[in-house]
């Protein structure tokens, strides 16, 4: 069925029919604005993320269903690495002509049923005509009193590096993605990426990370921008990067250089923090109940800049720096 047979509006009643109540929604789908009620003495974080097809993903290679997902699960891994608790979200698409209503159906299902394993409802949002590919937005509230917000810019000299999980997974999938590969364990963390909210909810709570941010621009690129807001320098040992099965089978076969695949591919969503070295020991127990474990990979040193630290002892030169999106053209 093809979305002009229903119109805008029909397809706003097919995404708010599923849609149920929400903590905190005092008026949710339907009028001109939602209307929210947040828990007292909590502030309210707002974030935002834009998808557009051929830059941020390509529907040769994911299913709407995971989409949704991924669409959804970006912005919920940024309100993890702020240590809050993720409640509502906006959502506003432009579709082109082509796409067709059963494939926004499978969309909005996937990404409601990854809102419900969280607790979050969608409120709102717009929709209008693309002429040029999908256009996904997403904006999420989150919450958390002020005293356990985390943010970037915490992280002293002598702070442990941890990061939650493992790395590169996501890179690696990507690449098998492009040569034709559709199914894989590393393929589903690239296509389906598992937010860290209650690892973050965890160790905001415990108040024991110093700096957290989100791993989505790569390990190296994401650090860089703890360093930069801390005023500090860091130095990561190589050989301690977690690394998950399927990646060290995959990886050698696909780069020279895996280590570095792991250290500066993107969209993992893992969370990377630093820990005040004296507090450095609660983080394995702490994390062990929300069934994310961390892996201790370095420690912020004085001065600016990164330092990686390769099996032999010697540096590794790496940048810091992410993707742009404003680099070509």
């Amino acid at each position: 069925m093809r979305l002009r047979e229903i119109g805008e509006f029909g397809l706003i009643g097919r995404i708010s029919s599923r849609v149920g109540d929400g903590a905190g929604v005092r008026i949710g789908i339907g009028d001109d604005a939602a209307a929210t009620e947040p828990v007292p003495g909590r502030w309210l974080l707002v974030t935002s993320d834009m998808l557009l097809e051929g830059i941020h993903f390509d529907l040769a290679f994911t299913d709407p269903y995971r989409l949704g997902r991924k669409s959804l699960a970006v912005n919920l891994s940024d309100v993890a690495a702020m240590g809050g608790e993720p409640r509502h979200f906006l959502l506003s698409l432009a579709v082109p002509a082509g796409v067709t209503v059963e494939f926004l159906d499978r969309f909005i299902e996937g990404m409601l049923d990854l809102a419900r394993e969280y607790g979050v409802t969608l409120i709102g949002g717009d929709t209008c005509r693309s002429s040029n590919g999908l256009v996904i937005s997403v904006t999420l509230h989150g919450e958390q009193v002020p005293e356990l917000v985390v943010r970037r810019g915490g992280a002293r000299p002598g702070d442990h590096v941890f990061v939650t999980g493992t790395v590169g997974d996501s890179a690696l999938g990507l690449e098998l993605l492009r040569r034709g590969e559709r199914r894989g364990w590393v393929v589903d963390r690239h296509l389906d990426p598992a937010p860290r909210v209650r690892a973050g909810l965890a160790l905001a709570g415990a108040r024991l990370p110093s700096a957290m941010i989100d791993v989505s621009d790569g390990l190296a690129a994401d650090l860089g921008h703890i360093l930069d807001l801390s005023g500090v320098g860091a130095r990561l040992t190589l050989d301690r990067l977690p690394l998950s099965p399927s990646f060290r089978e995959l990886a050698p076969q696909m780069t020279p250089n895996p280590s570095l695949l792991a250290l500066t591919g993107g969209e993992d969503y893992e969370l990377l923090f630093t820990v005040s070295a004296d507090r450095s020991e609660e983080v394995a127990s702490l994390l062990a109940e929300t069934g994310c474990p961390a892996t201790l990979i370095g420690e912020i040193t004085d001065g600016r800049g990164l330092a990686v630290v390769g099996p032999d002892g010697r540096e590794i030169p790496v940048t810091c720096g992410g993707y742009n999106h404003f680099a070509v053209g």
